[in-house]
């Protein structure tokens, strides 16, 4: 039997793909993993927001968030998005699904430089295919329940469909993007922190495949924790790709620039900076407090080499020896 299948062999010789196996898989892979991210992610929140009050599965065709069973809906559907996500990824590129992961993974962990862009284009294009595919699905329920509230899309109200695609900031911010800014960025921190924690083989790393279910209840923590703030986008590519298909879809301004008159303006910027700073951040912290330790104990237990004493002072971390450089 064929590793490839036939249709795959087809289109990979004959449209010149030959490094498959190299960064062109790898964008696929981030594509498919963020593709999948959303449309369980954005799918959660359309069934609390639009899908359950429009069924009939609500006190009525316009309720939510009758109770935190609610959030929890939503936050453990995120959890499990993410968790699925880096399932069907992770072999391939390395399941970022993140633009926050990917650049705090050139920062700190070696990722090539060169590829924080194109895994930054497949996550954002991946997003906007994920939550096309959330609308293709859910828009007879949006609209159902945009009338029950009597309201279009771009109206003030539409906000909360809206919500089934991208984030905004909590009405006692009073339109200051400022705190919101900091949950993002504190919010990111923690994820990173817990992803680089969870994948280190030196600390008390996840056994067998675990990691991505693990990773998964980090993201629910966050957003137990600190999700009414913003939403928790925590992730440039899921909120930029989601928003910009949600201004094509009809959501005007609410999307983009993300203006909603008398609330907030110009609120896009804020998802997309705060977890770039916040996740550069939080491997910071995690390798001044952890990893940094981790590699000295590492270093200090390795066998002598050959031709050093053996009372010799192993280097410092990071230094290395000529024959290592």
């Amino acid at each position: 039997m064929s590793e490839i299948s036939p249709l795959r062999n087809t289109v990979r010789n004959g449209s010149g793909l030959k490094q498959l196996g190299g960064t062109p898989g790898e964008l696929l892979a981030e594509f498919l993993g963020t593709f999948v991210l959303i449309s369980f992610g954005d799918g959660v929140v359309a069934m609390a927001v639009a899908a359950l009050p429009g069924s009939g599965r609500a006190a009525s065709p316009t309720t939510i968030f009758l109770a935190a069973g609610d959030w929890l809906l939503i936050t453990w559907g995120w959890a499990l998005a993410v968790t699925l996500a880096i399932y069907v990824a992770g072999g391939v590129s390395g399941a970022h699904i993140n633009p926050a992961v990917t650049l705090a993974f050139a920062l700190r962990r070696n990722f090539p430089w060169n590829k924080v862009g194109p895994y930054i284009v497949a996550q954002v294009v991946g997003a906007f295919a994920g939550a096309a595919l959330v609308y293709l699905v859910y828009h007879d329920a949006i609209d159902a329940f945009n009338k029950a509230a009597g309201t279009g899309r771009a109206d003030p109200k539409g906000l909360a469909t809206y919500s089934i695609f991208a984030t905004f900031p909590a009405p006692y911010f009073n339109g200051n993007p400022t705190g919101p800014l900091i949950d993002q960025i504190v919010g990111t921190a923690f994820l990173v922190m817990f992803v680089v924690a969870i994948i280190d083989l030196r600390n008390t790393a996840v056994k067998a495949n675990l990691g991505p279910f693990i990773i998964g209840l980090a993201v629910a923590a966050i957003g137990m924790s600190f999700g009414a703030n913003a939403g928790y986008a925590i992730n440039p590519a899921r909120d930029f790709g989601p928003r910009l298909f949600a201004w094509l879809a009809g959501w005007g301004q609410t999307a983009l620039p993300g203006t909603v008159d008398g609330a907030f303006s110009w609120y896009f910027w804020v998802p997309i900076v705060g977890p770039l700073v916040g996740g550069v951040i939080g491997v910071l912290i995690y390798d001044w407090f952890i990893g940094d330790v981790l590699h000295v104990r590492a270093r200090l237990q390795e066998p002598t080499p050959p031709g050093r004493a053996g009372g010799e002072t192993p280097p410092a971390a990071g230094q290395g020896t000529a024959a290592e450089a």
